[in-house]
């Protein structure tokens, strides 16, 4: 195809929120990027924070952050996940960040002393976010997920500036997805259209008639239904597309090749590709619904009531089964539940245990426990971020006999043995303020992190305001710590293990942010690996 008209999809949802826009955004563009197209997705979220880094992982799950540094949205995560391709900052705005740059530039006087409006100033900003990645000339196809629930209040800029740009590019260059429920009513015993007929109404009512309808509901759809709906929507009924409960969101892009998605999108954007190759996805599938074993791995946390908040690492495991041809069965542990009944009866059955990132000392006493449990009856374990922290912590209190080993972050001792990072004593503000992003580091030969990546020279992304305190370095090496892990621009601690363990790893970035559905990240793999190892060796004894 030719290269220099960029093409867009815009993918907008209806009647509830949580429909899975974002599985169904990163799921065309897997079948659209199969193809040979170079596709990347952006997200347009319609809340007035600037972005999630200070939101509550209970309200809206974990902060995905990009390989550039910015703290984005988690749908981002399964566009990377799915595509296997970096995002960006351009790939995630907010309404905070689109009123933020308009409000900046009314105060210096970009404006020349016109009434700043939502209608053009805010649309104008919005449109030229929706294009920004085009003008860098390197994709073929953008697809756009706005956020939100079309009706609501705060969606509705986006939508308009939607309409204006849509109508700006022609139709051959700009077309509208519309993801929409089409409930089965258990009493009546019967599929029902109306909510579905009453959400692209609104849309019409704003001025967008959807071309491709992605139906969501529990149960496959008739002919008949789909013809139904494709009546009172002005959608062909070959575009009116099934999307019923799949056993894995991993499922999602076969299903929609199977209805020819790709093919209705490249005839509507005038496109004439390859057709697609989703033989590793395939396999990969194949492997998640049919694996061949499976292991226990636990994820103590203080949000696993909520596991949103952990999203990538429970996406981690599943492509880590993959990779091993096992599933991973995850127990969500509570650290204040570890704290309250100690360790035993949480963690005994398990054949491997991950202690997740977080702030703030809630949970964390709950989370030391747990590491001791695992590291003296020679249970794989994985740490990330405060994870590490914590083992870092254990190991003083418990190996190195500094009784009062703890972080500055939960309590001022003698003993500190992580400390704030030095840039960040002198940090006031708390959005984005963090060490955040892609950052190297140097491997250490010979290491179980060594035998994992194979490589001496890694990137890993960040998130963090703490670090292990270069005045304990030397006293935890020798009781036995392995610094296996060296950030080669300030010296700093990335990751830690212990020669004398079966596999216990901990990093100070977070390695599920790195993780792809057909590609496993190194840790996660050898993780699992070594679960199931354990699990042999358990069986055996038992």
């Amino acid at each position: 195809m030719a290269r220099n008209k960029v093409k867009y999809i815009f993918i907008t949802g209806g009647v509830i929120s949580s429909l899975g826009k974002g599985i169904a955004a990163a799921s065309l563009g897997l079948l659209l990027k199969s193809r040979g197209l170079r596709v990347t997705i952006q997200k347009f979220d319609p809340y007035l924070n600037v972005d999630p880094g200070t939101m509550n992982p209970f309200q809206h799950g974990e902060v995905y952050v990009t390989h550039d540094g910015a703290e984005t949205d988690l749908d981002l995560g399964h566009y990377e996940r799915f595509l296997d391709v970096n995002m960006t900052k351009n790939n995630n705005s907010t309404t905070g960040q689109v009123y933020f740059e308009v409000i900046s530039k009314e105060r210096r006087g970009d404006y020349l002393g016109a009434t700043v409006q939502v209608i053009p100033h805010i649309t104008d900003e919005i449109k030229r976010r929706f294009e920004a990645l085009a003008k860098t000339g390197d994709y073929d196809v953008i697809i756009t997920e706005i956020g939100g629930t079309v009706g609501d209040i705060e969606s509705l800029p986006f939508l308009e500036a939607m309409r204006q740009f849509m109508f700006a590019k022609g139709r051959t260059h700009a077309i509208s997805v519309h993801v929409t429920l089409v409930p089965f009513i258990k009493a009546a015993g019967e599929i029902k259209t109306k909510p579905t007929q009453h959400s692209v109404k609104t849309l019409l009512e704003i001025g967008i008639q959807p071309d491709i309808l992605i139906c969501r509901s529990e149960a496959p759809l008739t002919k008949e239904v789909r013809e139904k709906i494709a009546l009172f929507t002005n959608v062909a009924t070959e575009s009116v597309v099934d999307a019923h409960d799949v056993p894995t969101i991993y499922d999602v892009p076969l299903q929609f090749a199977a209805q020819d998605i790709d093919e209705i999108v490249l005839e509507k954007l005038d496109l004439t590709c390859p057709k697609p190759n989703l033989k590793d996805w395939r396999k990969f599938v194949e492997h998640v619904k049919n694996p061949k074993g499976q292991v226990s791995i636990g994820i103590c946390g203080k949000y696993t009531d909520h596991q949103d908040a952990y999203k990538s690492i429970a996406e981690s495991f599943v492509h880590a089964g993959a990779g091993n041809n096992v599933s991973v069965n995850i127990s969500w542990i509570r650290a204040e539940d570890i704290e309250r009944e100690g360790p035993e009866t949480r963690l005994k059955h398990l054949h491997g245990l991950l202690v997740a990132p977080g702030f703030g000392e809630r949970g964390i006493e709950g989370k030391i426990t747990a590491i001791k449990y695992v590291r003296e009856n020679h249970i794989p374990f994985l740490g990330i971020c405060l994870g590490l922290q914590c083992a870092v912590i254990e190991f003083g209190r418990n190996v190195c006999g500094l009784d009062r080993a703890n972080s500055t972050e939960f309590k001022q001792t003698d003993q500190n043995v992580i400390d704030m990072m030095l840039e960040q004593k002198n940090v006031t503000a708390y959005g984005g303020t963090m060490r955040l992003g892609a950052y190297p580091c140097d491997i250490k030969k010979g290491t179980k992190t060594y035998q994992a990546y194979k490589k001496e020279h890694i990137e890993e992304r960040h998130r963090h305001r703490y670090e292990v305190n270069d005045a304990f370095r030397s006293v935890l090496e020798q009781h036995g710590m392995v610094i296996s892990g060296i950030c080669p621009t300030n010296k700093l601690v990335e990751i830690i293990e212990l020669s004398d363990h079966p596999w216990f790893v901990a990093g100070q970035f977070h390695p599920e942010l790195r993780s792809r559905a057909t590609n496993p990240h190194p840790l996660f793999r050898d993780f699992v690996k070594a679960a199931m190892e354990y699990r042999e060796r358990h069986n055996h004894l038992d």
